[in-house]
């Protein structure tokens, strides 16, 4: 029998702005989540062994400390409590993965696989949960995971949490990895990561008018983020995405950015993707009966 496969996509932060800390030590930021037509892809098969199993590992990552299996369990034991009159007891499924987006990139690849395992498994063993309450069980598991729950392109505030659907100009990416990772940790715990910058508007955003606030300290401490970077300036506007690494370049069509992707140097680790207003999870998701 063959396999539905989902899609788990990749996004970019257009912009990343701190406006500050919260008494609890996260970042108050503003950021545009621009959701990409690239990614991994995660297929589920439903079984009642009660069990969840991730049938494709990734190398370095151990099995439970996933947030695949991390995302799964959290729904398994959300859906037994709201459901307590259901015989769910032996609620369980086998997952596979086909991994296209590099780790420690900044481009969401693990958040948007939590992401798309809470939203087909909901759906797959009918929890009948809304998006709101799917995205604040991934908030859970991470700042970025609302984003690809809620599946819109989105003006970000908050820790990342406060979306409201937003309209970018159409656009293709170039996004380029450096071959580094880069902890998020380590940035957003820095000394002299900026913290100040001033709120704008959503509808006073504009690429060139932003910036990236980790991207100067990223580009100190790992010098081939800036050494891409700066490779890609010379072709289009381009900025680092997130905390890094993935850098990536803007061009009005994909066949300017794929004229610039044969100009990097050999071994370079690149994609081209283009913009979308809604994800191609969701889109799959809209397409089909309920």
């Amino acid at each position: 029998m063959l396999k539905q496969w989902w899609p788990s996509p990749a996004k970019l932060n257009l912009f990343l702005h701190i406006n500050g800390r919260y008494a609890n030590g996260y970042h108050q930021l503003q950021s545009v989540f621009q959701l990409l037509d690239f990614g991994d892809e995660l297929a589920f098969e439903i079984d009642n062994s009660g069990k969840i199993a991730l049938c494709t590992p990734i190398e370095g990552v151990e099995h439970d400390d996933n947030l695949i299996v991390k995302a799964a369990r959290l729904l398994q034991q959300h859906i037994k409590v709201q459901h307590a009159n259901r015989d769910l007891s032996a609620l369980g499924c086998k997952i596979y993965l086909k991994k296209r987006l590099p780790m420690g990139g900044g481009i969401g690849g693990g958040s948007s696989n939590a992401a798309t395992t809470l939203v087909v498994l909901n759906k797959l063993w009918h929890g009948g949960l809304n998006p709101n309450e799917l995205a604040n069980l991934g908030l859970q598991l991470g700042a970025d995971v609302p984003i690809f729950v809620m599946g819109d392109t989105a003006f970000a505030e908050g820790v990342g949490e406060k979306l409201q659907p937003f309209t970018v100009v159409p656009a293709t990416y170039l996004v380029v990895f450096p071959d580094c990772h880069v902890s998020t940790q380590a940035v957003f715990t820095h000394v002299d990561l900026p913290r100040n910058t001033a709120k704008i508007s959503a509808n006073d955003y504009q690429f060139d008018n932003t910036h990236n606030d980790c991207q100067e300290l990223v580009c100190e401490l790992y010098p081939n983020v800036a050494k891409t970077l700066h490779w890609l300036l010379e072709y289009a506007p381009s900025r680092m995405t997130g905390t890094g690494s993935c850098v990536f370049a803007v061009f009005k069509d994909a066949a300017q950015a794929t004229k610039v992707q044969k100009l990097l140097p050999e071994g370079s680790i690149s994609f081209i993707a283009a913009g979308l207003s809604r994800s191609p999870l969701h889109q799959l998701l809209d397409a089909q009966p309920d």
